[in-house]
């Protein structure tokens, strides 16, 4: 079974006991977090999607890690001016470790609407017209 879930303004697939590298969220080492922002769980033919959100399903996950990620180095520059601007950034992140997908949205259930048959149609009158 499988999950799409969003995060930090990001989407991401998980199955149990994958480990996902997602934006930095304030819970301690060797927490428990519940994600509820459940998109979509599936397992083959049967997939549940939700609009925009699956109500009751969430994911639950256990803190591995906190970290910060590589150097992203940025420069400016503009010829002839005498100028370059040099700047770095490093991101926060914390690692997760997918336990759990759960998913309790109840089927919709698709009823066919029965073709109504047409009433009888009523005779028609016969205007007298004398003309």
């Amino acid at each position: 079974m499988y999950a799409v879930f969003a995060t930090g303004g990001k989407q991401y697939r998980a199955t149990t006991g994958d480990i996902l590298k997602i934006e930095k969220i304030d819970v301690e080492k060797g927490a428990t977090v519940k994600l509820d922002q459940v998109l979509m769980v599936g397992e083959g033919a049967d997939v549940k999607i939700g609009s925009p959100y699956l109500e009751g399903g969430t994911v639950t996950a256990t803190v591995v890690e906190h970290g910060r990620g590589d150097k992203v180095r940025i420069i400016k520059f503009k010829r002839r001016k005498h100028h370059m601007k040099k700047m770095g950034h490093r991101q926060d992140f914390t690692r997760i470790e997918i336990t759990g997908i759960a998913a309790s949205a109840p089927k919709k259930k698709v009823s066919k609407a029965k073709a109504e048959k047409p009433a009888a149609a009523a005779p028609e009158v016969e205007a007298n017209s004398e003309a």
